[in-house]
């Protein structure tokens, strides 16, 4: 089932959060110090990713017009609304709640990775699960680390991940009859290269050293395709 390897890591994201409860008693400054590991290693998987291309202008441009998009929709409103309204319906009164935050920032590492897309495509082309069986271990992990410094809220970030992996599960299955695989291979590269810089800037906000709007960022992971289209048909006209 093509569903398959999206619910499991729907799954492990509730199980982590869930063990992570047992740990949110620790001490603030433990957390802070936790929180700041997890800025760092965040960081290295962005910057891990970000080399995975050499198409620089693909990169560049995706970013470009990615943000063109979603400063012009302001998703990343739209997300913080959609996080406080959450906190709104769960938190308790006079208690103070990070719930809008664990929501936002679970859910932009979680789906933002190239494991989402190489795993949910993976599933949807071959039926090979393995991807996001991996992917679901360490998102379950990271779930249980979040939730000791923000909370429950980031329970919540198991809906956006099986919907958009789910759909690209989905679409995935019809993507052979239009799209040949050598673009498919390099749709992957730049996605990721792409992809990584925006969690290298989650990494920065976890650290506090930048306030960068990653989500309305995010459209550059769906344009980077439409300009890798025409920077390959400009390559080929050129030779």
């Amino acid at each position: 089932m093509a569903l398959t390897g999206v619910i499991v890591n729907g799954v492990c994201i509730l199980i982590g959060t869930l063990l992570g409860l047992f740990f949110t008693k620790i001490p603030e400054r433990i957390k802070d110090t936790i929180m700041s590991g997890i800025g760092l290693t965040v960081i290295l998987i962005g910057l891990s990713m970000a080399f995975a291309s050499d198409r620089v202008i693909v990169v560049l441009l995706s970013l470009v017009s990615g943000a063109i998009i979603g400063e012009g929709i302001d998703l990343d409103e739209k997300l913080n609304r959609l996080g406080s309204h959450i906190e709104v319906k769960f938190k308790k009164p006079g208690q103070e709640s990070r719930i809008a935050e664990g929501f936002v920032t679970a859910s932009l590492i979680f789906v933002i990775g190239a494991m989402a897309v190489v795993g949910a495509l993976d599933s949807g082309l071959r039926g090979d699960h393995g991807i996001l069986f991996t992917k679901s271990i360490i998102d379950g992990f990271v779930a249980l680390v979040l939730t000791t410094t923000m909370g429950f809220g980031v329970v919540f970030s198991a809906i956006p991940v099986v919907l958009y992996e789910g759909g690209i599960a989905l679409f995935a299955t019809q993507i052979n009859e239009w799209l040949p695989e050598n673009i498919l291979d390099l749709f992957i590269e730049d996605m990721t290269a792409t992809g990584g810089l925006l969690i290298f800037a989650i990494g920065l906000n976890l650290l506090k050293i930048t306030e960068i709007r990653v989500a309305n960022l995010l459209p550059s992971l769906v344009t980077v395709g439409f300009v890798l289209y025409i920077y390959t048909q400009i390559q080929g006209w050129l030779t």
